[in-house]
């Protein structure tokens, strides 16, 4: 049947068969086009009714179509990232976002979290899976040395939350020491070591069994800093001599994983995984000039000028001999002496030393 212009389109044709309908026929409305991953051009021009195939090919041949900016060509892919025009005018196309691909990997030692050493050596990223479209980027490092989880997803913005500190996602780690830990040296560890680049303390401090040589412990903290782990147990006298991470925020290292093999994680768990990520990170715990609401509905300005002084903890019981899960010291009693500031901590200057390649947060 032949079809007939709107009323009310220009004397001249402009290509679009979505301008044409029969005579009998009432204009419908229809709902964009989503597409799920990257199409052949003329395919998709078609399902979103621009016209037909074969004709979408003939507009390609002609130079009707572009492609960012560049004329198309016949059996042409084009993704979300692509502007597609044509006749010049910009074809608005809907594509799903797709849910980001999460990989868990169980490192081994003598292998570095870069893709770029001087030295040579093993790589990380030689062991995992080929991807279609983008990279993999790795959530945290961990030294050459140390061995177990690390996590790898494919999507940029989810990397940044699982690594932002403002997100404080715990991480823990099965230590193995040379030399016997004293309830002392835990209790110290816990309630906070100077290093270098600022205070580090651990969340929690547990014995893991094993005895003389082959003594383990189980230990948690909220930060990844560059040996962070090994350099607080040889501020106390202490040498690291295996270290392994067995979990990351919601991650944790599954025991039938050998090392070097990856594991991917289902689509349902990953979309379950960016239901329980929080929008935004915890706010910081110093006051930066935010105003605090009251009761009825007030708001109260922060008093300026003023610092609290650092709470003294209470005893734990770690000094008895047994040590066992030692945690953070809780608030401190009414009428305590209030302990002595603590130096703020300092923050690494831009121009500093840099890290060098294959390290990792512990």
């Amino acid at each position: 049947m032949q079809g007939r212009r709107r009323p009310g389109a220009g004397g001249e044709v402009n290509g679009n068969v979505a301008n044409y309908r029969s005579q009998d026929s009432k204009p419908k409305r229809r709902g964009p086009v989503v597409f799920s991953e990257p199409q052949k051009l003329h395919k998709m021009l078609a399902d979103m009714g621009l016209g037909s195939r074969r004709e979408l090919e003939d507009w390609i041949v002609a130079g009707r179509i572009s492609v960012n900016s560049l004329p198309a060509h016949v059996g042409q892919r084009v993704g979300p990232e692509d502007k597609v025009r044509v006749n010049g005018k910009l074809i608005h196309i809907h594509f799903a976002q797709r849910a980001p691909r999460v990989l868990i990997y169980h490192k081994p030692e003598g292998e570095i979290v870069s893709r770029d050493d001087p030295e040579g050596r093993p790589s990380v990223f030689d062991k995992l899976p080929k991807i279609s479209s983008g990279r993999w980027i790795a959530v945290g490092r961990l030294d050459f040395n140390t061995t177990g989880l690390l996590v790898f997803t494919s999507n940029g913005e989810l990397a940044n939350k699982l690594m932002h500190p403002s997100f404080e996602l715990e991480r823990e780690y099965a230590v193995r020491l040379l030399g016997e830990l004293t309830p002392e040296q835990a209790k110290q560890l816990v309630e906070g070591i100077e290093l270098e680049d600022g205070l580090a303390r651990f969340n929690t401090l547990a014995d893991g069994g094993g005895e003389g040589a082959n003594h383990w412990y189980r230990v948690t903290l909220s930060e990844g800093r560059n040996r962070e782990v090994r350099r607080m147990f040889e501020a106390v006298g202490l040498t690291v001599s295996r270290l392994t991470r067995v979990r990351y925020g919601p991650f944790e290292l599954p025991k039938n994983l050998p090392r070097g093999k990856t594991q991917e994680l289902k689509p349902d768990d990953v979309s379950k995984l960016l239901d329980a990520m929080p929008g935004k990170g915890k706010p910081r715990k110093e006051t930066q000039g935010e105003r605090t609401p009251v009761e009825g509905g007030a708001i109260q300005e922060p008093k300026r000028g003023r610092r609290r002084a650092p709470r003294k903890p209470r005893g734990d019981g770690a000094a008895d001999g047994n040590l066992q899960a030692v945690t953070r010291p809780p608030a401190v009693a009414e009428g305590d002496a209030p302990a002595r500031k603590r130096a703020p901590r300092r923050r690494r200057r831009s121009g500093g030393p840099k890290p060098q390649a294959g390290g990792g947060e512990a």
